[in-house]
């Protein structure tokens, strides 16, 4: 019965039937010393000496202690483990799992440290593989992506027999393959694009400064490892190949143009539009500019679309809701109509304090003299 109830077979335990198993044994002897109870014993080699000096110590029987009790229910009220909150900007993508959790800095090699470099876990599952000889080998593999803030990252995977040595090794192995991407003004990508690997794609938009970043969480956490603050992205296909939109969203960073590297190959000014004036942000010079005759067509001059290879975003049609061709709905649409935008407008009031306080408002109230 208590093998029952405090084990699992094998074929359980590899299904993963053995996860909770320990939580239903229990230490009866927590709190007791071997060889002493209710009655306190002097058991020689058991547990007190054999001898000491040239005497030899016999079996028999010592004082009660009174505090016995106490100290046996103090014990066995004692936690083994006592659990440490984390904090939220230190935890992983979901509960307590290592996704999306730091790892530190690469190891150093020789005489090298990769000071101000964090490594962030992106993916970490069991793996097996069947051999003729001893069957089923289970593994632990880990994807890891290492990057310094400051436009420098890579990513790597390994396996191993455990999960500590997967991810030391996976870690080194980024810090080996990283690679230099270039920001438009340390903050965002340089234009739109669209990048895919197998069944993952990804459409990248420049954002304004201040805009954040709003993407998948692994586009995320690559996001906060090269140092791009500012980006906007929409993931479709295999939303769950952790491995193929990391790929794909590095092969889309290297590929990027600059704006110097635009106005040399299509020999036209680049203007970028800054507060309503037109500014011009770079122009060809190794080549001469475009004749007229010979410019694009208006329609491939797009700037944001420039980079989607003939690729256009999913955008499902907005369904309208039933109820707004019945009369009821109709019918509070007219009498709110008088007080549409007003919330909005009041805020923008406040804003430049042009909104009255409630004292001004209560004298406002007031009636004249």
């Amino acid at each position: 019965m208590w093998d029952a109830l405090t084990t699992v077979s094998n074929p359980g335990r590899k299904r993963g039937r053995a996860r909770h198993v320990k939580g239903l044994r229990m230490d009866l002897n927590k709190g007791q010393r071997l060889g002493d109870g209710k009655v306190r014993m002097s058991w020689p080699g058991l547990n007190t000496a054999t001898s000491t000096g040239e005497s030899r110590q016999i079996i028999q029987e010592l004082e009660a202690d009174p505090e016995r009790k106490a100290k046996l229910a103090g014990a066995r009220m004692r936690r083994k483990m006592t659990s440490r909150r984390v904090p939220a900007l230190q935890r992983g993508w979901s509960g307590n799992s290592l996704p999306g959790t730091s790892i530190g800095p690469p190891d150093p090699i020789n005489d090298y440290k990769f000071e101000g470099f964090d490594s962030r876990v992106l993916e970490l599952k069991r793996v097996s593989n069947v051999t003729a000889n001893l069957g089923k080998i289970y593994t632990t593999s880990a994807f890891v992506a290492t990057g310094n803030g400051n436009g420098l990252a890579g990513y790597g995977i390994a396996k191993a027999a455990n999960m500590k040595a997967a991810l030391r090794i996976a870690k080194n192995r980024a810090a080996q393959q990283l690679v230099f991407i270039e920001r438009y003004n340390e903050a965002t990508v340089y234009h739109n694009f669209h990048c895919q690997v197998n069944k993952s794609q990804i459409f990248v938009h420049k954002a304004a400064e201040g805009s954040g970043v709003k993407a998948h969480r692994c586009i995320k956490t690559l996001c906060q490892l090269i140092g791009i603050t500012d980006l906007r992205t929409r993931t479709e296909g295999s939303t769950r190949n952790i491995q193929n939109i990391t790929k794909a969203f590095f092969n889309g960073l290297i590929k990027q143009e600059t704006h110097q590297q635009l106005a040399e190959r299509m020999g036209l000014n680049v203007v970028e539009i800054r507060r309503g004036v037109p500014t011009i942000v770079a122009r060809p010079q190794n080549r001469p500019s475009v004749k007229k005759e010979d410019k694009p067509k208006s329609t491939d001059l797009i700037f944001a679309n420039l980079y989607f290879d003939g690729k256009v975003p999913l955008k499902k049609r907005i369904v309208e809701p039933f109820y707004h061709k019945m009369r009821p709905y109709k019918l509070k649409q007219f009498f709110l109509y008088k007080n549409r935008n007003q919330r909005q407008i009041q805020r923008e009031r406040a804003v430049y304090g042009l909104e009255p306080n409630k004292e001004e408002r209560k004298i406002r109230c007031l009636p004249l003299k």
